[in-house]
């Protein structure tokens, strides 16, 4: 058994350094009052962006643009990003942090609409990260999710432990009892190979057999 040798959570949290556009991105959240993805998820993403050289990514649930720029960060200078939000203020707040670092229009698509209703005309095998961030939804998101994913590729779903309500049973709102489902979903369909991580308010990685 380990002992207590400090705290693991912080120092992995401090461990990535975030440049002005991300401090921006975060400034716009706390403004609009919603939750972004830590330091620590952020550097997980930007490194799993990176590993699987990502240049089709769609994300459920723009934010602020932390996410976003995440992305960019690890991916190439192909790197495409398809960003669903159901608030236009959201997306409207990722645009200008995406143009202000000098990421290309080009490389970027801001969509503002039902979640389901827009990933449902996206194509078939065509994806190799997509990131989940919203409860709402989230069965019916995974199942798209496996649609668009080529094989290999990565389902990243975030705040998938709702910084620990999800372990606690005896939460029974609606944002927990989702993900618990999502989770145990994706956990056992075997055409998934899953790992659940304790960072930030928590990640599942999914890989797409």
């Amino acid at each position: 058994m380990i002992g207590n040798r400090g705290d693991m959570a912080a120092y992995a949290e401090s461990f990535v350094r975030e440049d002005i556009f991300m401090q921006q991105a975060r400034s716009h959240a706390a403004e609009l009052g919603i939750q972004d993805p830590t330091p620590g998820v952020v550097g997980l993403l930007s490194f799993v962006t990176a590993t699987l050289r990502a240049k089709s990514v769609v994300e459920i649930g723009t934010g602020s643009g932390v996410s976003g720029l995440a992305i960019f960060a690890g991916g190439s200078k192909e790197t495409v990003l398809t960003s669903i939000d159901g608030e236009r203020e959201l997306a409207a707040s990722a645009r200008s942090v995406f143009e202000e670092s000098g990421i290309s229009a080009q490389r970027f698509r801001l969509i503002t609409g039902n979640v389901l209703e827009v990933v449902g005309k996206l194509a078939d095998n065509n994806y190799d990260l997509i990131v989940v961030r919203p409860a709402a939804d989230l069965m019916d998101v995974i199942h798209e999710a496996y649609r668009l994913l080529r094989v290999g590729g990565i389902l990243f779903i975030d705040q998938a432990l709702s910084g620990g309500k999800v372990a606690d049973p005896t939460q029974r709102d609606f944002e927990s009892v989702s993900r618990r489902d999502g989770i145990r979903a994706v956990k056992e369909d075997a055409r998934w190979s899953s790992t659940l991580l304790p960072i930030g308010a928590g990640v599942m990685l999914a890989t797409k057999l």
